[in-house]
Order: structure tokens, then C-alpha cells, then sequence
């Protein structure tokens, strides 16, 4: 049996839906593979790279910025998994001039992701708001936060239900980061300096991967129930509701990359960063 490491670097079904049906369906067995998954959140890029990465987004920025040739053989979406959610007295984007929003870093993918959005809403991240960085988890401590007022808005991703979790504890989501960017943020890549595309091992991640995203796009009631073990602060009914609003139209069932979509989101993530695109929708060309 081959084997390969598969490091995700952000929790939630965001980056583990397909990976945990993959294995909870018995989809790498069946290709003949071992994947040990690998929790690389706080990981060097360097130690990334010795294995695939399920964290597109990350891999992109370190393309532009390191040079390194990430190269992406599947994409799950191109709908990045990450809200505004607002504390009791923000109702809206427009609320958050002048208030304290905890956020991933600037230079991190979802931390440009969300300076991207505020900046579609006519915010200024730099002068507008005071982004209060912190290390991304399971965003627990934002919604502590949120209850006792020291912070006004967070900027959470898919380790919870956003609308459950606002309708319970009485806040808001303000915006949806997929309804404003496109851009392949989680699938399959690896760079072909450590890993050659040919690779058996990985070859086998990748067809075990797409054949999961069959699954989710085929099967709906095994794709909530997948969910809903995930994500158990989530009734039955809020799994089914959370899948239908944000999995269903938008993962793709193939594995393929919509080109223009990358072409525009790697666009927008270059001007963030101040940096020049390219030629790096080149990294998504075997997906393609």
C-alpha cells in the first residue's frame, strides 16, 4: 500500500469535509493508500511542503510571495467557507466603522480574504476598523469574546453553523465571504519539487478525493449526516439547512477548476497583496 501526508491548515469542513468522507467511506483503502492527515496550522511552509496540502489558499500566497511551484490537481470549491459574525449591536458591514473585529492575520489567505471583503463593503481594514489578530482554531474564544464585549464582530469559519450559532446567542452574520470572492481555496496540492505529479500515492489521494465529492454532490443524506458528526453543536435539521445553503451548489462533484474564477480571485488576492499575479493560474492548469 502507498502512503502520503495530508496536512490541512485550518479546522472545520472547510478543508476536512472531503478528506473525512473520503476515509469515513473507506475511499483511500479502496485506492490503496495510507494518508496520515496532519494538522499543519501553525506549520512553516517548508514542513508543508513535504507532503499534500488540503490549504489551497495558503499554498497561492506562498506561491506569489516564496516562488514555490504549488500545483493543484483538485479543488473542492470556490467558495471560501469564512463570515462576518456581528456581537448583539452590529447588524451589518456598515457597522463595523470603528469597531474591534477579530480576524486572521493580513498576510495569512483567510486574512486577505477578509480585507478583501470589508473593502467591498467601503471598508478600510487599516483605518476603519481595529482588526484584532489571532491565531485561527475553533473560534471558541471569538464567541466568548463576543458574549462578554470585548470584541464587536468576528471573522469565523466552518468549525461552526454560522447562522445556528447568531440565531442562539443573539448576534449576526454580516457576510458571507463566498458570495463576494471566488477563488479554489481547498482541494489536492502538492509541490512537484518534493512531490512529482505522477506520484502513485498521490494519485491515489486524488482520485479518492474527487470520488468524495461524487458522494457529497450525489448523496445528500450521507453528506448531512458526514456533517452533521462534524459540526454536533448542529441539529439534524440545521446540518441539512448549513449543506443545501452552502456544500450542495457550490462543491464541485469532478474535482475541476473554474479557470476564470481563479484567474479573478488570484487578481484580487494579488492587489491585497501588493504583489504581482502572474503567471500563477499556471498552478491550477492539471485541475483544469
Amino acid at each position: 500500500m502507498h502512503s502520503i501526508d495530508l496536512t490541512y491548515v485550518g479546522s472545520g469542513i472547510h478543508e476536512e469535509l472531503i478528506a473525512h468522507v473520503a476515509d469515513q467511506e473507506g475511499y483511500f483503502e479502496d485506492e490503496g493508500v495510507h494518508v496520515s492527515m496532519r494538522d499543519g496550522a501553525v506549520w512553516k511552509t517548508e514542513r508543508v511542503r513535504g507532503g499534500a496540502t488540503i490549504g489551497l489558499g495558503r499554498a497561492l500566497l506562498s506561491r506569489m510571495t516564496d516562488g514555490i511551484q504549488w500545483t493543484v490537481l483538485t479543488a473542492n470549491t470556490h467558495r471560501p467557507l469564512f463570515w462576518f459574525l456581528g456581537g448583539s449591536e452590529v447588524k451589518s458591514m456598515e457597522d463595523l466603522r470603528g469597531r474591534r473585529v477579530a480576524v486572521h492575520g493580513a498576510r495569512t489567505a483567510p486574512g486577505v480574504f477578509a480585507r478583501i471583503v470589508m473593502r467591498k463593503h467601503g471598508l478600510d481594514p487599516d483605518r476603519d476598523v481595529q482588526c484584532v489578530e489571532r491565531i485561527p482554531g475553533d473560534y471558541q474564544m471569538d464567541l466568548r469574546r463576543l458574549r462578554e464585549g470585548s470584541i464587536d464582530a468576528a471573522y469565523v469559519g466552518s468549525t461552526l453553523g454560522p447562522e445556528q450559532v447568531a440565531q442562539e446567542e443573539g448576534f449576526s452574520v454580516l457576510s458571507w465571504v463566498g458570495d463576494h470572492l471566488q477563488i479554489p481555496t481547498v482541494g489536492i496540492a502538492v509541490d512537484p519539487a518534493r512531490i512529482p505529479l505522477d506520484d502513485p500515492a498521490l494519485q491515489a489521494l486524488v482520485r479518492a478525493n474527487k470520488r468524495a465529492l461524487q458522494t457529497i454532490a450525489e448523496q445528500p443524506t450521507l453528506a448531512v449526516k458526514h456533517i452533521a458528526s462534524m459540526l454536533n453543536r448542529l441539529t439534524s435539521a440545521e446540518a441539512e439547512q448549513h449543506y443545501e445553503r452552502y456544500i450542495r451548489p457550490y462543491f464541485t462533484s469532478d474535482g475541476r477548476v473554474d479557470l476564470k474564477a481563479a484567474q479573478q480571485g488570484v487578481a484580487a488576492v494579488a492587489a491585497e497583496l501588493g504583489v504581482p499575479a502572474g503567471n500563477v493560474e499556471q498552478m491550477y492548469l492539471p485541475a483544469a
